[in-house]
């Protein structure tokens, strides 16, 4: 019971530090967006510590299946700290040497931006824009944001293929990872699973592309000076890298939560068969 309330309020606690980084790493934050991005981190520390102090779950999906969560949230935070730090270092003298950080997102923007890549989409996007953009920085930093993602997703896939995530320790329990899919409803769990899979791995590969457009809608129709704010610059383009993430890690798991089952079902027939047999 201790164990897993001090687990929990040290959750909340980097929940509601991701949610603030912005405005801790950037200078110049107003009070405003301070007083904003304090009360959203609060609720998400509210929320989270609820979630894993509870006995039973809600709608946290793959709660007890480590490292599912803790790989997103490492994304996340490295996303966040890293597009707040390339923001706030266009303030710096342009006559300094570019540091380590700076560099990388340079090499992600060469490896990344060619015709028809999410990461040129989202620089159109944003060179859309009816004022002045600094569209360098944007291209460098989405870069960057789609590199994090992709070694998150690399180091989960080979996580769940080779180190027989996630019953490595302990066995899997479907209804406490799993809270809102109910296996007793609709068609076979198998085909189930893996049609969700399917969807969730195509989902995430559509959003680079679909979310750039959704921004050139946005532009047309809302007022798109919000778009260029620092803070919400910052979150659109973690958005845009985390989504996608998320997407395809949950169709990874299905696909191998679905791999379990069926491997159960082939022992439990194969059992079968050997009692038939005598």
């Amino acid at each position: 019971m201790v164990k897993r309330i001090i687990g929990s309020a040290v959750r909340a606690l980097l929940m509601a530090l991701l949610v603030v980084l912005p405005s801790l790493v950037m200078p110049g934050t107003s009070s405003d967006a301070a007083q904003m991005a304090a009360l959203v981190a609060l609720v998400a520390a509210v929320v989270t510590f609820a979630e894993y102090n509870s006995e039973y779950p809600t709608f946290l999906e793959f709660r007890n299946a480590p490292p599912f969560n803790r790989l997103r949230f490492l994304a996340l935070f490295f996303s966040v700290l890293f597009a707040a730090l390339l923001m706030s270092s266009g303030a710096r003298d342009p006559n300094l040497p570019p540091t380590m950080l700076e560099s990388l997102s340079v090499t992600a923007a060469t490896m990344f931006d060619f015709p028809y890549s999410p990461v040129r989409l989202m620089s159109i996007a944003y060179a859309d824009l009816p004022f002045r953009f600094d569209i360098t920085a944007a291209t460098r930093i989405s870069s960057l944001l789609f590199l994090v993602s992709l070694v998150a997703l690399f180091l989960f896939w080979v996580y769940a293929r080779f180190i027989f995530w996630p019953i490595r320790k302990t066995a899997f329990n479907f209804w406490i990872n799993l809270p809102l899919f109910d296996p007793t409803s609709g068609r076979d769990v198998l085909f189930r699973l893996k049609r969700d899979a399917h969807f969730n791995l195509a989902l995430g590969f559509l959003l680079p592309f679909l979310i750039p457009a959704l921004l050139r809608m946005w532009i047309g129709t809302f007022d798109a000076s919000m778009l260029v704010m620092p803070e919400i610059f910052i979150w659109v383009l973690c958005a845009w890298a985390f989504l996608p993430l998320t997407l395809m890690m949950r169709g990874i798991a299905f696909f191998r939560v679905a791999a379990l089952i069926e491997e159960k079902r082939r022992r439990a027939y194969a059992q079968e068969d050997e009692l038939q047999m005598v």
